[in-house]
């Protein structure tokens, strides 16, 4: 490590104060703090000094995510290998996922941090580690068959609009990675939905069928997958939200170190199970009569409650606020997805209106309580006085 660290602080040299790439400083430190501890810490300010910074908690989201994408790959090879009834083995549906999502990774990667660098540069700032799980987090939501140069405009709509239009990480009033699928959804609607998408095509196979079972519920049709089946995951659907379970793995990651608020994500379940129970009760259609825990388990619920709506940028702050946020975002999800068959997931839009009306939950909350201590103040006094 030592002789890593002198090279990078020799490649360093021309980008110091006084240099002649001073400028692209913000670059080349982004670098250094990716491999490396920063060594300085706030001098002046009140700060709250912890082992656990912004890269740090970057990281830890990033292990989190991994276990549902590395079942998201293995199932894009396994849908793929099952519509086209070739026989198969776990490495080759694993190699056959990871040559169509790696691309896209990539991708968004290059044209996100691209753009990001872009920016320090030219407001003279350091990259911050944020776009670290945003990069991931866009082609895990997206469809397998999605053409990469839609992943480049998205990633690039997204950050520009929804993160550095608001002054980059920490100032962004909306997910950028749901942003990013939002507007694939409504720019490319036709590469966003349907029963072709979801599926690995494969050239020589025309017709593949690979509808969601949302899609095929909001359709008038059965559902021929079992409960276990939609718990694990071996369902048509975007990369990486299909599987439940290994959701829940990365839920629990998040909970046990502090980085997702269980409020929020405990919420989410509650305000869909209940909308989802009132709807069953109803059952005028294939998606009200959808058992609630189906519900629950199926699309992008689970995926997007634990991963998105748990941003710590564009969710609620305050403790109320975070049950208020997450309860409302699960019963918006589930009213979504029944009232809209155009577009029968709802949580993305659920947590993107929930992102809007996050500050404005906290507003009433923080006045509330402030109008509480007020009365037990007054109330005190009146005591002492009487």
């Amino acid at each position: 490590m030592n002789a890593l660290r002198k090279q990078l602080d020799a490649l360093k040299k021309p980008f110091g104060k006084g240099q002649k790439f001073e400028k692209f400083a913000p670059a080349i430190n982004a670098f250094d703090t990716f491999l490396f501890v920063p060594n300085h810490t706030t001098k002046k300010g009140a700060h709250i000094r912890d082992a656990v910074d912004l890269k740090r908690t970057m990281v830890t989201v990033i292990i989190a995510l991994l276990p549902a994408l590395i079942y998201g790959i293995y199932n894009t090879g396994y849908q793929y290998y099952i519509q086209t009834n070739t026989p198969f083995t776990f490495i080759d549906a694993f190699i056959h996922g990871a040559w169509k999502i790696v691309p896209m990774i990539i991708v968004s990667y290059v044209v996100g941090l691209s753009i990001e660098f872009g920016f320090a540069i030219y407001r003279g700032h350091e990259v911050n580690e944020g776009y670290l799980v945003t990069g991931l987090l866009i082609p895990m939501i997206m469809p397998v068959d999605i053409p990469l140069w839609m992943v480049g405009i998205s990633t690039a709509f997204a950050v520009l609009i929804a993160k550095e239009a608001f002054g980059g990480t920490g100032m962004n009033i909306l997910n950028p990675a749901l942003t990013a699928r939002a507007f694939a959804f409504f720019a490319y609607p036709t590469y966003m939905s349907g029963n072709k998408v979801w599926v690995s095509e494969a050239s020589t196979v025309d017709g593949i069928s690979g509808e969601t079972i949302l899609g095929s519920l909001a359709a008038g049709q059965d559902v021929k997958y079992s409960m276990m089946e939609m718990f694990q995951g071996a369902i048509p659907g975007s990369i990486a939200e299909t599987s439940t379970l290994w959701v829940a793995v990365g839920a629990l990651i998040l909970i046990l170190t502090g980085i997702g608020s269980w409020r929020i994500i405990t919420g989410g379940i509650l305000g869909a199970a209940l909308m989802g129970m009132l709807f069953n009760l109803w059952g005028v259609n294939a998606l009200m009569s959808f058992s609630w825990m189906n519900h629950l388990v199926v699309g992008g619920f689970a995926f997007g409650i634990v991963f998105m709506a748990t941003d710590p940028v564009s969710a609620a702050q305050t403790n109320k606020g975070k049950w208020i946020y997450g309860i409302l975002t699960g019963i918006f999800c589930i009213m979504i997805r029944v009232f809209n068959p155009a577009y029968p997931e709802g949580v993305m839009l659920a947590i993107l209106l929930m992102n809007v009306f996050a500050p404005t939950i906290d507003h009433y909350v923080v006045n509330g309580n402030i109008t509480k201590r007020k009365k037990r103040w007054t109330q005190a006094q009146n005591l002492k006085t009487a």
